[in-house]
């Protein structure tokens, strides 16, 4: 399976940079996240449930950061299982400035199999662009200079209602979309 795209952030690319690298934000981004641990500078594990055609279940992943270029580029190369199948394969991610936004553009290539690979390949990229959608409007949001004041204020007026809500957008990044794509499918 090869997927490639980009997405627009609005913000510098050394905070596009970072928030890549910090595993509290991406836990908080990446779909269906139970757990996501960073094991060092460049290792990652995580643990996700999501609903991949009539199959939902639990995904458990390792990726690998490599050819690191900060803040520009990195390759992800991971592998991923569950009782429905298995992933593995690699993502180039590149982020670019342009006009006070940050471009991040992957490139994935991945292999699926077992009883996942049985929906077809359409559903799975169906999903995958689906996931990964959510995944950057979310990651987008979080780190977006606009969106922290916003929800700065939206906390603080909640809380002198009394309420107690939890931020809907706290992703990737896959370490972006190659974690998500490599890690769950």
């Amino acid at each position: 399976m090869k997927l490639s795209g980009s997405y627009k952030i609005p913000t510098d690319k050394q905070s596009v940079w970072e928030a890549l690298n910090n595993p509290e934000i991406l836990e908080k981004c990446i779909p269906g996240c139970e757990e996501f641990k960073k094991n060092s500078d460049t290792s990652f594990t995580a643990t996700a449930t999501n609903k991949i055609g009539p199959f939902n279940a639990s995904f458990s992943g390792d990726v690998e950061l490599q050819d690191l270029n900060p803040p520009h580029s990195y390759k992800l190369v991971g592998q991923g299982n569950s009782p429905v199948g298995f992933a593995s394969g690699e993502a180039k991610v590149t982020l670019t400035e342009d006009e006070g936004y940050t471009v991040l553009t992957y490139d994935v290539e991945a292999n699926v199999g077992g009883k996942i690979a049985q929906v077809g390949s359409r559903l799975i990229d169906m999903t995958a662009k689906k996931m990964a959608d959510i995944f950057f409007g979310k990651f987008s949001e979080t780190i977006s200079p606009q969106s922290q004041i916003s929800q700065s204020t939206s906390k603080t007026s909640v809380e002198k209602k009394g309420f107690n809500k939890k931020l809907i957008y706290a992703f990737a990044t896959l370490v972006s979309i190659g974690l998500i794509l490599l890690v769950f499918f």
